[in-house]
């Protein structure tokens, strides 16, 4: 079956040595990440939003100032610790400056992990014809009504222009068929009641203390204090159903040979 043998040998990234690391106590010259797991992943994606979106854009695909980090390639750095380095030291000459914010080394770290999760790994060959995928995705999958394309579709779900270039085949493989097993916290949902009785559901945009921001199926942004709520429920599972009863093996594997092939060229 498909979802047992799609296996192309993607376990990890590999890491080389790196030398004339951070000096401080979990320092950049240890080889491999020491916090890697889907909670440091978790952690690095809050303090990216928070210290790096001004200006590489809240999904890391780059701003008015920062490039696309969504690549697997970065410009002055190829391993967990050059990037470790990059962001504790910054760039001489460049607008990428020290990151002085974080409370101990586990945050770079943990900043470090989000960012290699958002790439897909190597470029290897898929099986599966990309033209039937693609039509599976803008009619039988009914994709298109959540996800976006090139400034085309649905703002409730994450933006797949380039999603071969942030996914392996194996992980988009696993987001089609078990769509709950990996949910960052961008993609949460609320479910809330005003205390006038309004209720209101979508994606969770912004949620603090004492505020939270809502956008609606309609993509109609609310607003509320919490305060005013008699009523609210946080959704960490995913809004997106799993296609194992909906589609065949061969059209799971044409729609990841289809999303696979959805990469930018140019080097972020």
């Amino acid at each position: 079956m498909l979802r047992t043998s799609l296996h192309l040998g993607i376990t990890g990234i590999l890491v080389a040595a790196f030398t004339g690391g951070a000096t401080n106590s979990l320092s950049a010259q240890d080889d491999a990440n020491p916090y890697d797991a889907l909670v440091d992943v978790r952690a690095g994606e809050g303090i990216f939003e928070r210290h790096c979106s001004r200006c590489h854009g809240m999904n890391a695909t780059g701003g008015e100032t920062g490039p696309d980090l969504t690549t697997g390639r970065f410009r002055h750095a190829s391993t967990d610790a050059g990037l470790f380095s990059v962001i504790t030291r910054g760039v001489p000459d460049t607008e990428m400056t020290a990151f002085r914010r974080a409370r101990s080394d586990q945050d770079v770290w943990q900043l470090v992990a989000y960012l290699r999760s958002l790439s897909g790994g190597p470029r290897v060959e898929v099986p599966g014809d990309p033209a039937k995928g693609e039509r599976l995705y803008r009619n039988k999958g009914g994709c298109t009504s959540c996800h976006m394309i090139d400034g085309a579709g649905g703002l409730s779900g994450p933006d797949l222009s380039t999603i071969g270039a942030r996914r392996s085949p194996e992980d988009l493989l696993s987001d089609l068929v078990e769509p709950d097993e990996r949910v960052m916290p961008r993609w949460w949902r609320m479910r809330v009641v005003h205390r006038d009785g309004t209720p209101v559901a979508g994606r969770r945009m912004n949620e603090g203390t004492y505020s939270v921001r809502i956008l609606d199926e309609d993509n109609h942004l609310w607003s509320f204090q919490k305060r005013d709520l008699i009523e609210s429920e946080r959704i960490e599972t995913s809004s997106m159903p799993s296609y194992t009863s909906e589609l065949s093996d061969d059209e799971l594997t044409d729609l990841v040979a289809y999303l696979y092939g959805l990469i930018r060229d140019e080097e972020g």
